[in-house]
């Protein structure tokens, strides 16, 4: 093992500097899926589970959201939210029973409840109630995505170190390109956050600014109403 006295961060800047690999670029067609973007992880000072990274995050989703709708590209909206006696959280529920666990976000709680600031189409968009880290375990979002050919997957929110981490392994495992919009993922800390930044883009993601993803969004054909 390398040893380094280097922060996450500082890894992270050095192969966002210089890429020791080439990046997957983008496909055709994208689907955007943007993870657990509620008031329990997003609204600090209120929660003791919630982050922020960048203060644009949500500013920053919902632009991609409008241009995907615009493509006619699928738009996903997850949060996670357990049955009364939390039993759905399975073995991940058993770490810990405070107030503030996992298996305590309750279906129709505040603390469920997505994030007012967000910009959801109820008609056109997605919204899937998770209990596990992947977008993609036991939802429908795989089968939505290949029925819109999606082969680009773009992902945001939170946590970087959890559920982003893991909906983009199983993204690349299903075999899709995926897209992390780095100012569009947050974590609780910075070391976390930064090191699976780091590791995504080394092995299974382009970890890349929202600008460029924003800019070929913006090129893509306007869909027919």
């Amino acid at each position: 093992m390398e040893l380094s006295n280097k922060t996450a961060r500082q890894l992270y800047e050095e192969i966002k500097a210089k890429p020791p690999r080439k990046r997957m670029g983008f496909g055709r067609r994208a689907g955007l899926i943007n993870i657990d973007l509620q008031r329990s992880y997003t609204k600090v000072g209120t929660y003791v589970t919630a982050y922020e990274t960048d203060p644009r995050q949500i500013e920053y989703v919902n632009r991609l959201a409008e241009l995907c709708r615009r493509a006619g590209f699928p738009v996903v909206w997850t949060y996670v939210a357990y049955m009364a006696d939390g039993s759905d959280a399975c073995a991940w529920g058993t770490r810990s029973n405070t107030p503030d666990s996992l298996q305590n976000i309750k279906e129709g709680s505040d603390r469920a409840t997505l994030d007012e600031r967000l910009a959801i189409d109820r008609q056109r968009d997605m919204v899937v109630n998770k209990r596990m880290a992947s977008g993609f375990h036991e939802t429908p979002v795989l089968s939505w995505f290949n029925w819109h050919q999606v082969d680009t997957v773009i992902v945001t929110g939170g946590s970087t170190s959890g559920c982003v981490r893991a909906t983009v392994v199983d993204a690349i495992s299903r075999g899709f390109r995926p897209v992390v919009p780095e100012e569009c993922v947050a974590d609780k800390h910075e070391s976390p956050h930064f090191s699976n930044l780091y590791d995504m883009a080394l092995k299974y993601a382009d970890v890349i600014p929202v600008s460029e993803v924003v800019g070929w969004l913006n090129q893509r054909p306007e869909a027919a109403s």
